[in-house]
């Protein structure tokens, strides 16, 4: 899988097929020769991932059918994502990059692989990237000090016999990152520390141990630690911030998760952050935006962090979907598109990449021919060579029509009550109900819950979320309560969850209903997920539209929240680390845009509020003229009063920003339709499939002309989408009832 350097692109041909305009170009090559131009150094990393945990370690029967045999079933596919993330996107060499997985990732093995592949090869002003999927767990050293572990595949529980705590104490991890040469390093930690006293939270596995182990530290590890504490004196009396900056998938109190998609599983934060550092957004800004998709599928109970400095990563190429993993002999592509959103990955059938080449006046175009997890096959539409480490960019999204919505049914439900919901599912149109655990899904039918987050409340209470620099945290406590593995069912009705069982507001009944009742009530609220897992296949940055957009609070105070545009008009990079957006229920917000392009675009905003009812804003004039700006809803206009009031209920809540280069005509028309309809309002729409389905068909029709000139037949139930033709931007913030600081650092 070695990386092919290749000299930038140099054709105006290629240029204009891949979307980029000569100043488009200037902007990319400047930065490409800027990495180039820093003093050679060299990237090296240690990749460890660990999902055959025996019972033994993990503290959890694997006997459960929905465990599968494996404690965990994602960690191996995060290091793969990151593997081909450092090597094709960041130009670490192969060679440089260490993988431990599974049987091999023992806590001795991890430790000297860290000293001889890091500590001992790393000089100042290199570049080291640790990774770590796994399980994590608290530990309770004799019986009054908490720390934090991390869990190798020996790391076995401690036993009357044998009262020893064998991990990889976090303080161990300190202590090594402290004894590295140089400052530039990236620490990412995908694995909790919360005991939550389960295994599973809804359709997600969770990565750490349920029950807090008690015991001593292993008198070996303590000699390593000694050994590595000597060097650094001021270690033992006060902790040190970490070198680098430091990612963590959650704080110290919340669930960490792993999560299924179609065909593979991964963590959820390795997964969103790999997938954002794809494109050509600043890393902070990256992780600002994959701390915004992790919460979409836990809402508050996993929110990822940062802390530390920001380290030169360096590019190897531009933004890319992703790149081509190797060829057949009979000339069949595998190509590897973790740079593509989940949604629109998920729904690939026939669309068309572009692999950049400066042998050939014309880019080469590659189509789809199937598809399998992340790995896909593919056949070039060209007799031109390729080679394995070619970058490719989307060129034409081609996603079918009847996209449907998965149902993920509660495995708690009686037997009769699983059959009578199978059935009333199969009623409403493009809804499928599955069995949880069997495959991916969108959303869970089940009944509430509760104590919904049971065990939390046995975290010590003196302990910090997170710390800096990974220290010890200590507090007396005699005795570890383990808490219930299944909650109990409500006796009341049915209603829609998450991933992680939260509730999607306004679908729960309280009192006791039929399935076949409940079904029926919920189905508007069916359509509205729909709708939304419609909207994310819109997601586009890639585009050659110079556009951006700016979400600000405006009452009660001002400020601005958060940033993105496409390639070609990137958002301000950060200064510092940051959370997701967090905003004041009662408040109002105003999204600036901009667009600094050569030609008009038009725009509207679509979402969901923070009560999980759809909202639409479409503007009394939806169109922003080249070089110029806008800002909507007006703050100060007679009707809206201040901009776009936040709901007083709190929850997650998702604006999708989108322009095209051709006017939304159907979607105006149909909302014309609605007699509530008015423009420059925040409406709340009663057929929100139907509006987003007729955005859907004004992005087809906008890319009807580019699409008719390619040398591929587009399916007719297929929607057939330009990436140059539009750009959308997904806003999602938490709305809380108390005021706090906004996306406020963590450390």
């Amino acid at each position: 899988m070695t990386l092919q350097r290749r000299a930038f692109l140099q054709r105006a041909s290629l240029l204009a097929a891949l979307g980029l305009s000569e100043a488009g170009f200037g902007l990319l090559s400047q930065r490409y020769q800027q990495a180039l131009a820093q003093p050679m150094r060299r990237k090296l990393a240690l990749l460890i991932g660990i999902n055959q945990y025996p019972e033994s370690v993990c503290d959890y029967t694997l006997r459960n059918p929905a465990s599968k045999g494996s404690a965990l079933n994602g960690c191996l596919t995060d290091v793969e994502l990151q593997y081909e993330l450092l090597l094709s996107r960041f130009a670490f060499a192969s060679a440089d990059i260490r993988v431990l997985t599974n049987q091999a990732a023992t806590r001795e093995a991890i430790e000297t692989a860290f000293l001889e592949h890091l500590v001992e090869q790393a000089a100042p002003g290199d570049l080291v990237l640790f990774h770590f999927s796994g399980l994590g767990s608290q530990v309770q050293i004799d019986g009054a000090t908490w720390q934090n572990s991390l869990v190798p595949i020996d790391g076995l529980l401690p036993t009357a016999e044998r009262p020893v705590v064998q991990d990889f104490m976090q303080e161990t991890l300190a202590l090594l990152l402290h004894r590295l040469p140089t400052s530039q390093v990236i620490t990412i930690i995908d694995a909790g520390y919360s005991r939550l006293g389960r295994s599973t939270e809804g359709n997600l596995r969770i990565r750490s141990r349920p029950n807090a182990p008690v015991g001593a530290i292993a008198a070996v590890e303590l000699a390593f630690q000694a050994s590595l504490r000597r060097p650094v004196s001021s270690f033992s009396k006060q902790p040190q911030p970490l070198p680098g900056l430091l990612l963590q998938a959650g704080t110290d109190r919340q669930l960490v998760a792993e999560a299924q998609w179609s065909g593979f599983s991964a963590g959820l934060f390795t997964y969103a952050l790999t997938q954002q550092l794809w494109g050509d957004a600043p890393l902070l800004v990256s992780f600002t935006q994959a701390a915004a998709l992790v919460q979409r599928s836990t809402g508050a109970k996993q929110q990822p962090v940062a802390s530390g400095e920001l380290p030169a990563l360096g590019l190897a190429i531009p933004a890319a979907a992703g790149v081509i993993q190797h060829i057949e002999p009979d000339g069949r592509l595998d190509l590897w598109l973790a740079g593509l959103p989940a949604a629109v990955l998920e729904n690939q059938t026939s669309s068309l990449f572009a692999a950049e080449l400066t042998t050939e006046p014309e880019p080469v175009l590659i189509q789809i021919r199937s598809r399998d997890g992340l790995a896909v096959k593919a056949r070039s539409l060209s007799p031109v060579v390729l080679r394995p480490g070619q970058p490719l960019r989307e060129v034409l999204r081609i996603l079918p029509r009847d996209i449907r919505l998965t149902v993920a049914l509660d495995p708690d439900l009686e037997r009769i009550e699983r059959v009578d919901a199978t059935s009333a599912f199969a009623a409403i149109p493009r809804i499928t109900a599955v069995a949880m655990g069997e495959q991916a899904t969108d959303l869970l039918f089940g009944k509430p819950k509760f104590p919904l987050l049971a065990g939390q409340n046995s975290q010590p209470a003196s302990q910090p979320d997170s710390a800096p620099g990974l220290t010890v945290q200590k507090t007396v406590q005699k005795t570890v309560q383990d808490t219930p593995q299944a909650p109990p069912l409500s006796k009341g009705g049915y209603g829609l969850f998450y991933a992680d069982y939260s509730t999607i507001p306004s679908t729960l009944n309280p009192t006791a209903e039929a399935v076949k009742t409940a079904v029926a009530r919920l189905k508007p609220q069916l359509k509205t997920r729909l709708a939304t897992k419609l909207l994310q296949i819109t997601q586009n940055s890639s585009a050659s539209l110079k556009v951006k957009a700016k979400l600000n609070l405006v009452s009660p105070e001002t400020k601005s929240v958060l940033e993105q545009g496409t390639r070609l008009a990137m958002p301000s990079a950060l200064k510092e680390p940051r959370s997701a957006p967090i905003l004041p229920a009662g408040g109002q917000v105003q999204y600036a845009l901009e667009n600094s392009g050569d030609r008009p675009v038009y725009f509207l905003l679509i979402g969901l509020n923070a009560n999980g009812n759809p909202v639409l804003l479409y503007p009394a004039n939806p169109i922003i003229a080249a070089g110029a700006a806008t800002a909507v809803p007006a703050v100060n206009g007679a009707k809206t009063g201040g901009g776009w009031l936040l709901q007083t209920a709190t929850g997650l809540a998702e604006t999708h920003v989108i322009f095209s280069t051709a006017p939304f005509t159907q979607t105006s028309q149909l909302l014309a339709e609605l007699p509530q309809f008015e423009l420059d309002q925040v409406l709340a729409l009663p057929n929100p499939l139907a509006v987003v389905e007729a955005v859907l068909q004004d992005l087809h029709q906008a890319s009807a002309e580019f699409a008719a000139k390619l040398p591929v037949e587009i399916p007719a139930d297929s929607y057939a989408l330009d990436v140059n033709a539009w750009a959308s931007f997904s806003f999602v913030y938490q709305v809380v009832l108390k005021q706090v600081v906004l996306e406020s650092p963590v450390g």
